[in-house]
């Protein structure tokens, strides 16, 4: 298989191997030759990618030519870190890459390492899997095969959630704890070394490699014309095939689900975004995959993972377990990471068990209020929107643990993963 001038589908997943990981030759036959090198701010390359529209796949959506710009600009050598630490326990899309398709990671690294004129490239990979060796092995063929690309180093990181947040990241890499730092400034201004350092997610970058090679139009070929391209997906839960998935943005949530067989059981709600992410309820099946589409339901696909609820699951007891691996993973730097979180997990465990205090879904919900927006980094935000989604579109399971104790729901499967255990393709 090959990628196609027209746009179709496979792209990134185009030589997804039956088993092992695409070498150089077998990636080449399928993706191309070696691209050649691009100028530090190249303004043909810089005006295609962000005429492409490409945006980060790390869960900010930031654009990608903006990013590239800002380390480009900026004087002396830089550094480009490929952001590999998936610390989403309910994504699997990155691993997928960097075990199976490394060299596609590896070269979009090498375009952004010309293009923001940085003298080394660095790869982050989460310490314990398969990643770290195949990652390995892919730019030992590259250095044999004598690239003209920047040198390139991995470097195995701690499997923590908060690690692939891109200060904490610098921080690690810099030698001190993966904690996140206080920004400004920010990497892209002083990162690794005091240099300008462009931190993105190896899918950010494996779409970069290939619209250095098709260019703008080829990426818009597919999506909608405001969220251009194709995107992967980690579809998890109450699905036939749970797995990774290459789709265009404005994909349906039901056309989705077809992909993977449907639905196994009937469904309560969809987690939209990993677990900084929203709950929707099942009436949103039909709702585009786009960005200004979630934003009317207050979500956004995040990490790029969609979790399916079903009605046999406890709600309660779900949120309560992934609230507390939340609150464990924090940063603990700051008040609302440290005691908020803390409490907030407790509150929201003592619902789930049926010993409830007093008022304590009121005292839930001034926590809430209290934490969002008030800490070092983005860790309680994204704990507050996942709790307080789901008090939104659960009421009756969580007024029924306040009142009534627990539900004949609460002993069954666990849905949610809280350590790296979702399926890959």
């Amino acid at each position: 298989m090959s990628v196609g001038v027209n746009g179709s589908l496979p792209r990134l997943l185009a030589g997804l191997p039956d088993k092992g990981y695409l070498s150089l030759l077998h990636h080449q036959e399928v993706y191309g030759d070696p691209l050649p090198r691009f100028g530090r701010a190249n303004p043909d390359l810089l005006a295609s990618i962000a005429e492409a529209g490409l945006r980060g796949r790390g869960g900010a959506s930031f654009p990608t030519a903006i990013k590239l710009r800002a380390v480009a600009s900026a004087s002396g050598p830089a550094f480009v870190v490929a952001n590999g630490a998936e610390g989403e326990p309910g994504s699997a899309k990155d691993r997928v890459l960097l075990e199976a398709l490394p060299h596609l990671v590896l070269e979009g690294a090498a375009v952004a390492a010309d293009v923001a004129g940085a003298s080394e490239i660095l790869v982050a990979v989460t310490e314990r899997g398969l990643a770290v060796e195949t990652t390995e092995r892919a730019m030992a063929e590259r250095h044999a095969a004598r690239l003209r690309e920047a040198p390139m180093r991995l470097v195995p990181v701690p499997n923590r959630y908060i690690v692939g947040e891109e200060s904490a990241l610098v921080h690690y890499l810099d030698g001190g704890p993966a904690k996140p730092r206080f920004v400004p400034p920010r990497p892209y201004e002083r990162g690794v070394g005091g240099r300008p350092t462009l931190v993105q997610n190896v899918e950010t970058l494996a779409h970069l490699a290939l619209v250095a090679r098709h260019g703008a139009e080829w990426f818009r070929q597919v999506g909608v014309p405001e969220d251009p391209g194709s995107l992967l997906i980690t579809l998890g839960g109450a699905v036939a095939h749970p797995a990774v998935y290459e789709v265009e943005h404005g994909i349906r949530l039901g056309e989705l689900l077809r992909l993977a067989g449907s639905a196994t059981e009937p469904i309560r709600a969809f987690l939209i975004g990993g677990y900084f992410g929203t709950w929707v309820p099942r009436e949103a099946v039909d709702t585009p995959l786009t960005e200004q589409d979630l934003a009317g339901l207050g979500a956004a696909l995040g990490s790029g993972v969609v979790m399916v609820l079903p009605t046999s699951a406890c709600p309660v007891a779900e949120v309560a377990r992934v609230s507390a691996y939340l609150a464990e993973q924090s940063a603990r730097q700051c008040g609302p990471c440290l005691h908020g979180l803390a409490s907030i997990a407790q509150a929201v465990g003592a619902l789930a068990s049926g010993r409830p205090w007093r008022g304590s879904q009121l005292q839930l919900l001034r926590w809430l209020g209290d934490v969002e927006g008030r800490g070092a980094c983005h860790h309680p935000n994204g704990a507050v929107r996942f709790i307080a989604s789901a008090l939104d579109v659960f009421p009756e399971e969580f007024n029924h643990h306040a009142r009534r104790g627990r539900c004949d729901r609460c002993a069954g499967r666990a849905w949610l993963p809280i350590t790296g255990s979702a399926q890959p393709v």
